[in-house]
């Protein structure tokens, strides 16, 4: 009976020793919250209740905002913005590259990953698999609504139209219709619509069209669209300095096609010119005209020689 007692007891000491030993030495997965939801077009149904969509939208207000208060002063926030490289190619890869929260830099508690380069890339990623679930599961509220401001305001901070268009359109044509905006935020979202399709699609008939259709009443959209039509570009100029952020980034689409008109007139217009005229006008220096406008002028002291008269 002992010897029982005692086999049985050795098999239990073995038992128990055995799976803790070597588990016990591993150290805990560290999940990020938002990779941890997958995308509801590849089978993760998860983001389809409404109460999930909630809590994993206040999950990537937090890592922006502490990607925000990480950034500290205003400058090296609109740097990091400005470093940002989210192309097509990193929206297809999953890597993109409040109601009335539009980016600011709020103090807020050190979440994970401070300082990281993908931390914007990851909230924008996130963004998508919210807008996924709020689609799949037809939600058409004032959390929708809410959602879909911050993406659509992140998104053209950092220049990636394959987030905010298709958030637009959604917002507009889905959302909209069944639960109504306020005059200031669907004024909001309709200027961003017509200027990038003016300045980034580069339509202006269908930029005038979408004016009309949502009865868009804004001077300064008049004014861009004026300057546009007119190649005025030392009027465009003018009207990105008075735009806000999110407006002006949406300019800077069409600001490299407007430099290159009016250097095109200076060509057929002027022998030479004074290079801080130059520079001034085409709002950009001479290293950087010669090297991504193409300039193939001559720099003659303070002077730039863009024709030479032939002796007869």
């Amino acid at each position: 009976m002992r010897g029982r007692g005692g086999a049985r007891g050795g098999r239990g000491g073995r038992g128990g020793r055995t799976p803790s030993a070597p588990w016990s030495r591993l150290k805990p997965v560290e999940l990020d919250p938002l990779e941890s939801m997958g995308l509801p077009s590849k089978g993760d149904n998860r983001l389809l209740d409404f109460k999930t969509q909630e809590r994993y939208y206040t999950k990537i207000v937090e890592r922006y905002m502490t990607f925000c208060s990480d950034a500290g002063e205003r400058d090296e926030l609109l740097r990091r913005f400005a470093s940002l490289n989210l192309s097509s190619t990193n929206a297809a890869s999953g890597q993109f590259g409040a109601k009335n929260a539009k980016p600011p830099t709020p103090n807020s508690t050190p979440g994970p990953r401070q300082g990281d380069s993908n931390a914007l890339p990851d909230v924008l990623s996130a963004l998508r698999k919210l807008r996924e679930g709020i689609v799949a599961s037809k939600r058409a509220d004032d959390f929708a609504i809410q959602a879909y401001l911050f993406c659509i305001r992140l998104s053209v901070l950092v220049k990636h139209p394959e987030s905010y268009h298709p958030a637009i359109l959604h917002l507009l044509r889905r959302i909209q219709p069944v639960r109504s905006m306020t005059t200031v935020e669907l004024n909001e979202v309709t200027s961003y619509l017509v200027l990038d399709t003016a300045c980034r699609r580069n339509n202006l008939g269908e930029a005038f069209a979408l004016r009309h259709r949502y009865r868009l009443k804004d001077s300064k959209v008049d004014a861009v669209l004026d300057a546009l039509t007119h190649d005025n570009y030392v009027e465009f100029k003018r009207l990105k300095q008075r735009v806000d952020g999110h407006r002006a980034k949406l300019l800077e689409y069409a600001e490299d096609a407007m430099r290159k008109h009016l250097l095109k007139c200076f060509g057929r217009t002027y022998l030479s010119v004074d290079l801080t005229f130059l520079e001034s006008s085409a709002n950009s220096s001479w290293p950087r005209l010669t090297a991504e406008d193409g300039v193939g002028w001559e720099l003659d002291g303070g002077k730039v020689v863009i024709r030479k008269v032939k002796a007869r």
